[in-house]
């Protein structure tokens, strides 16, 4: 019977999530929905010294403004808890106590210093050094000393740790999912600690010990784990699970724009765009890194973006809903090679999302942010009046300004060549057509005013630019007759009385 499918998302809370890393959990979750499975959190907080304060809050957080959750875990429960490391390090000491009486696993004493001066030695002789079956049994462990001293340490109390017997020399075999088969000898791997002097495992042995008992079908990480892997074989192997092994999918690295390294946590806010979702800021220093969130992306936009970085969908097709990503995903087109951050497209993704949106749906994600543009009239009307021109909602309310207020400046540009000796005489003339309308409405505005412009000859281009200037300081813009509209009456008229004089001074200056 086919093994039911069920992968997991499992970070450490050591600072905020990496774009990266939801990207992986994204993945985690395409895959398991695709095919009818289930996609679990869980926190690997073995390392207490890398614990950060409110890391775990924020990975709960990201995924949920990103709009797509889990089935079960940390803060939801489920028939494979507990889901924080730190709260099973009662189960893994019977896992490493059948490994050292396997003879798979050995008690190291050697201290942190001692192998550092090893190193040091090693170093001096442009030589590495690496704990391995070739240097095992010249150091300080079970294997090397007489089995009375090893007791002796072991009832004194002695710190130690306890390494995996890696085999010598023989080829440990990957079968990946998305690079098909790895082969590693492992000559290239060395002893690694499983265990550690504080009572709870490291991420190797617990990673396996936990996707074992938890039934885990898939394991779907990103490549930086993939030298791991034939070490977490060797412990499937060991523990007498080789048949229970998960498959493994190893994703691509997201580099940096130009493609040169890996992009990280540091270069974000360097490079002028985020790498994390959402806002953080760090608990022992008060920095703040950005976040998409907060940078005016929209969750379905950043979707798409995170899905695009490693995977296509092999059709023409770049916008996709959650669900269509859940139809469309495969591991079979996720790519080998490193996935380039765009900034760009990434834009761009979120302005396709933004011109999807209703002018009232703009009006409450504006309104969510800021409470005060609650009491703006017409508000729906400019967001859809302007979602053409921008990327981000929060630049409506920033180049749309003149919906709000007068414009306190005027484009030098346009008016040093638009804004001709005449103007002022046709602002005036148009003032007296618009006045007299009985609605101020933008198809009666547009029809008065072409039949003015016809009527008196005046030049079409001349009589926009200069409405346009005086109505809204700019050269460019929504729709001339429905922004006047909007606008209003009163607003608009005073502006077309009084703008045209501060142009005037502002070309005289030129």
């Amino acid at each position: 019977m086919e093994k039911k499918v069920r992968v997991r998302y499992a970070p450490s809370p050591t600072g905020p999530q990496h774009i990266g890393g939801i990207r992986t959990a994204l993945y985690n979750y395409l895959f398991a929905k695709k095919h009818g499975g289930e996609l679990l959190l869980r926190i690997e907080d073995t390392d207490q010294t890398r614990f950060v304060e409110g890391a775990e809050r924020y990975i709960l957080d990201s995924v949920k403004w990103c709009g797509f959750q889990f089935d079960e875990g940390v803060n939801i429960g489920g028939s494979y808890g507990p889901y924080r490391q730190s709260e099973r390090k009662h189960i893994y000491k019977e896992f490493v106590q059948q490994l050292l009486d396997q003879g798979h696993a050995y008690y190291a004493f050697d201290s942190a210093e001692e192998l550092n001066e090893i190193r040091k030695t090693l170093e001096q002789q442009k030589k590495s050094f690496k704990y391995d079956a070739q240097t095992r049994l010249s150091l300080k462990n079970s294997l090397s000393l007489p089995a009375a001293e090893v007791e002796d340490l072991l009832a004194k109390g002695e710190s130690y740790t306890v390494r995996l017997a890696v085999p010598a020399d023989s080829n440990i075999v990957v079968d990946d999912l998305v690079r098909g088969k790895v082969t590693i000898n492992t000559r290239e791997i060395d002893d690694k600690v499983i265990f550690k002097s504080d009572g709870l495992p490291t991420y190797h042995l617990a990673n396996v010990v936990d996707d074992y008992l938890m039934k885990i079908s898939h394991v779907i990480r990103g490549e930086e784990w993939l030298p791991s892997a034939p070490f977490h074989v060797l412990l499937y192997q060991f523990l007498g699970w080789k048949d229970e092994m998960p498959a493994f999918a190893h994703l691509p690295l997201l580099l940096k724009p130009n493609g040169n390294g890996k992009l990280s946590k540091r270069d974000g806010d360097a490079m002028g765009f985020p790498v994390f979702p959402l806002e953080w800021t760090d608990p022992k220093t008060g920095d703040k890194s950005s976040g998409y969130r907060e940078a005016g992306y929209l969750p379905e936009a950043f979707l798409n973006i995170l899905a695009f970085l490693g995977w296509n969908p092999g059709t023409e097709q770049e916008l996709f809903s959650l669900e269509e990503l859940v139809e469309a995903f495969s591991l079979n087109r996720v790519v080998k090679s490193g996935a380039k951050f765009d900034p760009d497209k990434a834009k761009w993704f979120n302005q396709q999302y933004l011109l999807n949106k209703s002018g009232d749906q703009l009006a409450k994600i504006l309104c969510n942010e800021d409470k005060s543009l609650e009491k703006i009239q017409n508000l729906e009307r400019v967001c859809e009046l302007m979602k053409e021109r921008v990327q981000f909602p929060s630049e409506i309310i920033e180049k749309g300004g003149y919906f709000f207020n007068n414009p306190s400046i005027f484009d030098e540009k346009t008016v040093k060549k638009k804004w001709k000796e005449q103007s002022p005489a046709v602002v005036e003339a148009l003032v007296a057509v618009f006045e007299s309308q009985d609605e101020f409405e933008r198809h009666r505005l547009e029809s008065s005013f072409k039949q003015y412009v016809e009527a008196q000859q005046v030049p079409f281009g001349l009589a926009m630019i200069s409405l346009r200037l005086c109505l809204t300081g700019q050269g460019g813009g929504p729709d001339l007759f429905e922004t006047m509209e909007v606008l209003g009456r009163g607003p608009a008229i005073d502006r077309l009385n009084n703008n045209p004089a501060r142009i005037e001074a502002l070309k005289a200056k030129a």
